[in-house]
C-alpha cells in the first residue's frame, strides 16, 4: 500500500508533535515530582539559617552563598575568555589549521567527564598552586568546564549575524574593533547570553568536580580562599548518607527554582534587548 505525500506529511507532523509532547511531559513530571516532595519543607528559616547536626537540622544559607560565589566567579572568568575566543575565530582569523585546532580542543573539552575536571583541579589548583579546597579552586575548574559551551554558542551567534552588517559598518569608516563591538556583538548578544546562561546552569548543578576542588564545608565562605558546599553537593550528601531526605528534597526544590528563575530572567532580558535593537 502506497502512502500519498499528503498523508506522509500528516503522519510526520503527528509524530513530531507526539515526541515534543513526551519531552514536555517528562520535564513537567520531573519538576512536579521534585517540587511536590521538597516545597512543603522549604521555609524562611530553612533559607536563612545555617545547617546544624551535619545538615539534619537548620537551613542552607551558606550553601546558597557558596553556590552564588562559585558559579558567579566561574562565569566571570570563562565568559570574557570564551567570547573573546569566539570573536577571534570569526572576525580576526581565516579558516585554517589554527582555527581547526582551537575548535577541536573545545569539542574535546566539552566531552570530558566532570570528574576528570575535578581530578585535574584537585591536582593543579588545590595541590600544585596551593589554593586548597576553596571557592577559587572550584571556580577555576568550572570555568574550564563551561568554556567550550561559551565558545561554541558565541561563535554560532556571531556567525548568524548577516555579513552585510559588517560590510556596511566598515564601508562607513568604522574600524574592525568598532564594527565588532558596536554592530556584531550587539546583534549576536541574545545567542551569547544564551550560552552564558547555560553555563551558569551547569555551574550551579555541578557536583563531582566541586567535591574535589571547593570542598564540602558547612560553614559560611567569607572569601574566595574559603571552602564551601554548593546546593547540588549538599543535596547529594544529604541523600547519599541518609542524613535528612526531607532537607535533601527541599534543597533540590530550591536548586530547581533558582535555575528556572535564572533562565526566565535571561529570556526576558534577551527579548527586551532584541526589541530595542529592532
Amino acid at each position: 500500500m502506497r502512502i500519498s505525500p499528503a498523508n506522509t506529511q500528516r503522519i510526520m507532523v503527528v509524530a513530531l508533535w507526539t515526541l515534543a509532547a513526551m519531552t514536555v511531559f517528562t520535564l513537567l513530571f520531573i519538576l512536579g515530582y521534585v517540587l511536590y516532595h521538597g516545597l512543603p519543607h522549604v521555609t524562611w528559616s530553612f533559607l536563612t539559617e545555617s545547617p546544624r547536626r551535619m545538615g539534619k537540622e537548620g537551613g542552607i544559607f551558606p550553601m546558597i552563598v557558596g553556590t552564588a560565589m562559585v558559579a558567579g566567579l566561574a562565569v566571570l572568568i570563562a565568559g570574557p575568555i570564551g567570547v573573546a575566543t569566539a570573536i577571534y575565530l570569526t572576525e580576526y582569523t581565516r579558516e585554517g589549521k589554527i582555527t581547526a585546532i582551537i575548535r577541536f580542543g573545545a569539542d574535546c573539552l566539552a566531552g570530558i567527564p566532570s570528574i576528570i575536571f575535578g581530578l585535574f583541579g584537585f591536582v593543579f589548583f588545590v595541590i600544585t598552586l596551593g589554593m586548597g579546597l576553596s571557592v577559587m579552586a572550584g571556580a577555576l575548574t568550572l570555568a574550564i568546564m563551561v568554556l567550550p559551551t561559551i565558545i561554541r554558542t558565541s561563535e554560532e551567534a556571531i556567525r548568524a549575524v548577516p555579513r552585510s552588517f559588517s560590510d556596511v559598518s566598515m564601508g562607513l569608516g568604522a574600524t574592525r574593533w568598532q564594527t565588532v563591538t558596536r554592530v556584531v556583538l550587539r546583534s549576536a548578544s541574545p545567542g551569547i547570553v544564551t550560552g552564558i546562561v547555560l553555563s551558569i546552569g551547569r555551574c550551579i548543578s555541578e557536583t563531582a568536580a566541586l567535591m574535589l576542588t571547593a570542598g564540602s564545608a558547612l560553614r559560611m565562605p567569607h572569601s574566595a580562599l574559603d571552602s564551601c558546599r554548593t546546593l547540588a553537593l549538599h543535596f547529594y550528601t544529604l541523600m547519599r548518607e541518609g542524613i535528612s531526605p526531607a532537607h535533601a528534597w527541599a534543597t533540590a526544590s530550591v536548586l530547581i527554582v533558582v535555575i528556572l528563575l535564572i533562565n526566565l530572567v535571561a529570556y526576558w532580558l534577551m527579548r527586551r534587548f532584541v526589541a530595542r535593537t529592532v
